[in-house]
């Protein structure tokens, strides 16, 4: 076991506010792919990349990222094969943050230590299980921060009896869920989210993103003023979907990565 001083998260993030933090399905819509669509993410100026792991059963996407996770699965994807994308994301210069996104019962099937110890191999930053229970965090914390993996804490509207608990244990940044329920684009977000991001920041020693619902500049714009960083998730997937027959067929890719790109940064420009 190679034990590490410090991150390679904290070595990788290159700032600490404005960040913007896409999420991408792996496998989707082909694992080649997808380490193109890594390398246009970080063109398109992403500073951390969350890497979606397909779920059969996932208790936090909504309709837009089950489709994803449904034509990853009919890849072969997996924890396994997602992980193995990452050195090829590298070797193609994508130099920021990558996060492994995936749940509790793939982790716990594929054993702990040796996610870790996969983690660190395949050049790995940080993990995001959302469905792990506060209190049986301390199963995954202990060996990730062994081997220099930030566990990324999540903290929601309804856990805000809970917030200085939460933030304690944050590493990495904290993943500020804006509303309850599942994942997918709203036209509004909450209102109570100023009031809620401004009790996390107060307590928070790492930056401060929030997801759940962003799709919209000025919900970027929004989002900038009162928290330090930005989650895409479901936006990303529909900008990619839209342009799935383009990206498979070789001779219209370069057009429609070039395309994604542009969507992509008119949408994060603060």
């Amino acid at each position: 076991m190679k034990l590490a001083n410090s991150s390679a998260f904290t070595q990788r993030l290159t700032k600490m506010e404005k960040l913007f933090i896409p999420f991408m399905m792996s496998g989707d819509p082909t694992p080649e792919l997808t380490i193109e669509l890594a390398y246009t993410l970080q063109q398109s100026g992403a500073d951390v990349i969350e890497l979606g792991v397909p779920y059969s059963d996932p208790l936090a996407d909504g309709p837009t990222i089950q489709r994803a996770a449904s034509r990853a699965l009919a890849q072969g994807m997996n924890i396994q094969r997602a992980m193995e994308l990452v050195p090829n994301m590298r070797k193609k210069g994508v130099e920021i943050p990558i996060v492994l996104f995936t749940y509790y019962n793939p982790v716990l099937q594929y054993g702990i230590e040796r996610l870790m110890e996969q983690l660190q191999a395949h050049e790995i930053d940080a993990l995001l299980v959302p469905d792990i229970p506060l209190e049986q965090r301390d199963a995954i914390s202990g060996l990730a921060e062994q081997y220099g993996i930030p566990l990324i804490s999540l903290v929601a509207p309804n856990s805000a009896q809970r917030v200085q608990t939460i933030v304690k244990q944050a590493s990495g940044f904290l993943y500020c869920v804006s509303s309850l329920g599942v994942t997918g684009e709203r036209t509004v977000l909450n209102p109570d989210i100023v009031a809620f991001l401004a009790q996390v920041k107060r307590h928070s020693h790492v930056p401060v993103a929030v997801g759940f619902g962003i799709s919209t500049n000025e919900q970027v714009k929004s989002i900038f003023e009162h928290a330090d960083g930005v989650i895409i998730g479901s936006k990303m997937i529909n900008i990619i979907e839209e342009k799935r027959q383009q990206l498979v067929q070789e001779e219209t890719r370069e057009m429609a990565l070039q395309q994604i790109k542009r969507e992509i940064m008119q949408l994060v420009q603060a």
